[in-house]
């Protein structure tokens, strides 16, 4: 099928556009705690997802280092599981 382009192909030319504040912290939780974590921008808040309850409240404590590296004043709410 000539012309025909592979979904792989099509999907990995789009731009999805993920908010800076979403990479900023799947980066920084990836780089101090080896761990992928979903991260969810939201008007008011940002939405954190970890796999359990001690990251959860490492990052919590966190929170004014990580709103400082996404220069964001947003609220941010953790998430387990």
């Amino acid at each position: 099928m000539a012309g025909m382009d592979s979904l792989g192909s099509i999907l990995g030319d789009k731009s999805f556009d993920e908010p800076p504040e979403s990479i900023a912290i799947k980066d920084y939780v990836q780089q101090e705690f080896k761990t992928a974590v979903g991260v969810q921008v939201r008007e008011r808040d940002i939405i954190i997802s970890v796999p359990n309850a001690a990251l959860a409240n490492t990052l919590r404590l966190r929170s004014p280092e990580i709103k400082r590296r996404c220069q964001t004043d947003k609220r941010l709410t953790f998430r387990i599981g």
